[in-house]
């Protein structure tokens, strides 16, 4: 049972509330004249039913940012020469990884930028929104943030032997 308080607090606060009365905040009952469609979603969660189907639709995004972006190959061929240049210099397999896996966070970056791009394009079509500028210069604000990290760990990693090897060189 609710007692007679509780109800009046409730009336008042319906009474007090900036919404118009007549309007049901409610979930929408289905409309008997309208047909009910039932939208087939069996297949939804097999978009990618096997793992190798999942490999073909990522090496098809990674083809994709490769042939369309030219950041991305940029950095794909950086990340390249700054691993081949490690493994040239005989750095340790660690300096070698952190060399790959900031060259990495770089690419994976860049991949998500296109995405985001793609999307914001999707939505808004030919014209300028203020919010999609900000979504998509932000977006390659972390590459480019990331890609300024990568750098700074390649040239720690990568400079005092380089430099080591000229000097032997010389002498």
């Amino acid at each position: 049972m609710v007692s007679q308080k509780a109800q009046s607090s409730t009336s008042d606060l319906v009474a007090s509330s900036p919404l118009p009365l007549s309007q049901d905040l409610s979930m929408p009952k289905p409309n008997p004249s309208e047909p009910i469609i039932k939208r087939s979603r069996d297949l939804a969660w097999q978009i990618a039913p096997t793992l190798m189907l999942s490999f073909k639709y990522a090496w098809a995004g990674l083809s994709y940012a490769f042939i369309t972006q030219r950041n991305f190959r940029i950095h794909t061929i950086i990340g390249t020469l700054a691993v081949s240049l490690g493994v040239f210099l005989h750095l340790s397999a660690v300096e070698i990884a952190v060399i790959s896996l900031t060259s990495g966070l770089v690419m994976a970056l860049e991949l998500l930028n296109t995405a985001i791009e793609s999307v914001v394009d999707l939505t808004v079509k030919q014209s300028y929104h203020e919010l999609a500028k900000i979504a998509k210069d932000c977006a390659a604000g972390a590459v480019l943030i990331s890609a300024i990290a990568s750098v700074l760990v390649a040239g720690s990693l990568l400079i005092p032997p380089l430099l080591a090897l000229i000097q032997s060189a010389v002498q």
